[in-house]
């Protein structure tokens, strides 16, 4: 049971922070520069890859699919935990590719953004591990 538990408390937090993310993504203008001439420049500019979008687009889109990917770990990985528990925990697959994914986002976390998501994903690494550990003890 406290593994479903911390699991589950893991999965959570990448659940919030991906609901949160994709509202300031297209609600809250909170992922918008600050300089409004650079948001003019980006809607005006493409990029080297494809002149079919602009680098804002490119932009918004890239924070709505990172969004998505954070939404659909915490769903997925959180409905196993509650509904499929001997599946996840008996899956040594399962579990591996779970911790991986966790551990990339602390690292992109600590490499790419700010503190607050940072020790989020720490708390989220903390609460998985500790769910593994448990359910192998």
């Amino acid at each position: 049971m406290l593994a479903k538990l911390l699991m589950t408390g893991s999965t959570a937090i990448f659940l919030v922070l991906g609901v949160i993310h994709f509202a300031y993504t297209f609600w809250w203008p909170r992922l918008a520069p600050r300089d409004p001439g650079l948001q003019a420049m980006m809607s005006n500019v493409s990029p080297v890859l494809t002149p079919e979008t602009t680098m804002w687009k490119a932009w918004l889109g890239f924070n709505a699919s990172h969004s998505m990917g954070l939404i659909l770990f915490g769903l997925v990985y959180g409905y196993l935990a509650l509904a499929h528990e001997e599946l996840l925990f008996d899956s040594p697959c399962l579990l591996l590719v779970g911790l991986a994914m966790v551990c990339g986002f602390v690292i992109l976390a600590k490499l790419f953004w700010f503190s607050l998501p940072f020790w989020s994903l720490c708390v989220a690494l903390a609460c998985s591990v500790a769910s593994i550990a448990v359910s192998r003890g």
